[in-house]
């Protein structure tokens, strides 16, 4: 039997719920298949612990993570404290430090969910966005001067090297490879960003001489957003930069009919460094507390872990529960139903069984 050692970071607002959600369905899984277990081990790192230590996590926290297989986290976010504050403190540094450079995040429209898009049927939403996760607009060089004043100057720059977007290109037509996929598409803004666009097509066409099976694609984000909207069974594997992706990502899961049903990956493929898994949402702190937050995407979560570890069939059987559970009218206020967070677990734990 193999043990995974996980790093278990709840986070702030429905965090606190959903995690322990999805960790009742990673025990039920290990249970049932018998060859994998886990231990799990909490950390308070949150925005709680920044307004009482002025940091998001203690000065080693990446030296202590370094130690387990995974990180399964939940939300970071809370009125009291800047988004780009608990982000940078916490999130972005994990991601960066371990090399989490591929963000994998599956858009699909299950049985039972009515998508905003009309007559969309789960055939016509079902798409991988793969996010650059390390580098691009998300790059931590810029600055401010004479801040407060007329004269304030704010620089932001785009950092886009040849190693990392040959790495994540590549990666998305490996993963389009293994997972049976026959299209990838990549997000581009070549016509107004004259420099790194460009860069980005050129590497773009040249990995995909390399996969002469697989059909490519390019679009310009306004138009592929577009395009998201008005024909998403279009798209298989989608690859963008940082923002490109992650906008992306949240347009997917809105179209599939919730965000609370979103999970993500953010991988670190050569397996050096943990990698960790998240739902997309946020911490929504309007519902937190209430127990009606959708837990979907934190069980989703850990079934890319388990598929992440090399547990295909348990991966794929966490899917189908979730899928069976939402067909039966199991669903979260979000999804138009009234059930709450612990009823929509057990309901995938006893279909796991």
């Amino acid at each position: 039997m193999e043990k995974f050692k996980i790093a278990v970071i709840p986070g702030d607002g429905i965090g606190q719920e959903v995690v322990p959600a999805g960790i009742k369905v990673l025990n039920k899984t290990a249970e049932v298949f018998g060859n994998f277990a886990f231990k799990f081990e909490e950390f308070e790192w949150n925005c709680e612990y920044y307004i009482k230590n002025g940091k998001m996590m203690p000065d080693d926290g990446i030296e202590i993570l370094k130690n387990y297989d995974s990180i399964f986290l939940g939300a970071v976010g809370h009125p009291k404290v800047p988004d780009h504050v608990s982000l940078w403190g916490l999130l972005l540094p994990i991601r960066r430090k371990f090399e989490e450079y591929a963000n994998v995040r599956p858009v699909k429209l299950f049985e039972g969910i009515k998508s905003p898009l009309c007559n969309k049927k789960p055939e016509n939403i079902d798409f991988v966005v793969v996010r650059e996760n390390n580098e691009g607009e998300y790059s931590d060089m810029g600055g401010r001067i004479y801040q407060h004043s007329d004269r304030e100057i704010v620089i932001q720059e785009s950092v886009f090297t040849k190693y990392g977007v040959e790495r994540i290109i590549k990666y998305a037509f490996e993963y389009a490879k293994m997972h049976g996929r026959k299209k990838v598409t990549s997000a581009t803004k070549s016509n107004g960003i004259n420099f790194t666009m460009p860069f980005w097509d050129e590497i773009f066409l040249e990995t995909s001489k390399a996969y002469p099976d697989i059909e490519t694609s390019k679009f310009h984000i306004d138009a592929l957003v577009a395009k998201f909207v008005t024909n998403p069974e279009y798209f298989d594997v989608v690859v963008g930069s940082n923002l490109f992706g992650d906008i992306l990502s949240d347009l997917g899961p809105a179209i599939a009919g919730s965000l609370g049903i979103a999970p993500s990956a953010n991988l670190n493929p050569d397996k050096k460094f943990p990698s960790m898994f998240e739902p997309v949402h946020g911490s929504a702190p309007d519902i937190a507390g209430k127990g009606i937050a959708n837990p979907i995407g934190q069980i989703w979560s850990g079934s890319l872990m388990l598929e992440h570890f090399g547990f295909k069939e348990a991966a794929s059987i966490i899917v189908k529960a979730i899928e069976k559970t939402i067909k039966d009218g199991i669903c979260t206020p979000d999804l138009g139903g009234k059930y709450k967070t612990n009823d929509v677990t057990e309901s995938i734990c006893n279909k796991i069984e």
